[in-house]
């Protein structure tokens, strides 16, 4: 510290984290001065300028130019520094609000790529597994000549209505009743889900027979086959609804033929 307790332009910059030529700069376009000029036109600068070198590179942080805010600066009061503020808490707000979404999308992907990085593709297996919150949609209608996609639709219209708030950014995946798996029908869903931390609804806790195969969407070849010949020949018999899902898909592998699809279908023991 100087004298008359003021800062040199060296010290300034470690206290403001900043440097000196970025200060140099601020000076010559008139955005910060020095408080004072010593000695061999030494640079000094108070204390409370500190507050504002912090008040410019939040600034600057937000997306506002150095000439924005010097203009700013420059017919600054105390009602126009209050509304600027209030103005950037709402950006920030959202901006935040976006992380945070973008942030529970990432580490959905991510749990659904791990979940399946180390299984064994050939091997069916029962396990119990925990519930999970999800967004479940209504009855699939595929009345009237509709398809799939005509009720993929319609479940992104419904979700939007419903929930006008919930991100629509993650995985869809296919819903089988219990009723639909014992009859071997499963190639349109009766409903489609996605996983969401927010979600309102809930895969049940339960034992779950699951099952892998390589391939697109709804080429499940001879799995379900194969799974419910599991579940018969091992004391095992189908007790609720299945979930049909890609935890590897576009997101991660270039060819449709690679995608991995694992159907879980809830069972117990006899």
């Amino acid at each position: 510290m100087a004298n008359k307790g003021l800062f040199s332009i060296s010290d300034y910059a470690k206290l403001s984290r900043t440097t000196r030529d970025t200060l140099l700069y601020y000076d010559k376009i008139g955005l910060l001065s020095p408080e004072s000029r010593g000695e061999n036109n030494y640079r000094y600068y108070s204390h409370g300028q500190l507050a504002v070198i912090n008040v410019i590179r939040t600034l600057q942080e937000l997306g506002m130019t150095l000439e924005e805010i010097k203009n700013l600066e420059d017919q600054r009061t105390p009602e126009s520094m209050d509304e600027l503020f209030s103005r950037q808490i709402v950006q920030i707000d959202a901006k935040i609000d976006n992380w945070v979404r973008a942030r529970k999308l990432l580490l959905t992907l991510k749990k659904s790529i791990n979940s399946v990085l180390k299984v064994n593709e050939d091997e069916i297996t029962v396990q119990f597994l925990p519930a999970e919150a999800i967004v479940l949609g209504d009855l699939n209608d595929y009345s009237r000549g509709r398809n799939d996609y005509d009720a993929l639709l319609s479940f992104y219209v419904d979700i939007s209505e419903k929930y006008p708030d919930m991100p629509l950014n993650y995985p869809v995946w296919g819903f089988f009743s219990e009723e639909r798996i014992k009859k071997g029908d499963w190639v349109w869903p009766d409903r489609f889900y996605f996983y969401n931390p927010e979600g309102y609804d809930k895969k049940p806790s339960a034992l779950y027979a699951i099952g892998y195969t390589r391939g697109g969407y709804g080429q499940s070849g001879d799995l379900y086959f194969r799974m419910i010949d599991y579940i018969n020949k091992n004391g095992f018999e189908i007790c609720g609804d299945a979930y049909e899902e890609y935890p590897l898909n576009e997101v991660c592998i270039p060819e449709d033929k690679d995608y991995l699809m694992r159907v879980m279908i809830t069972v117990r023991e006899k």
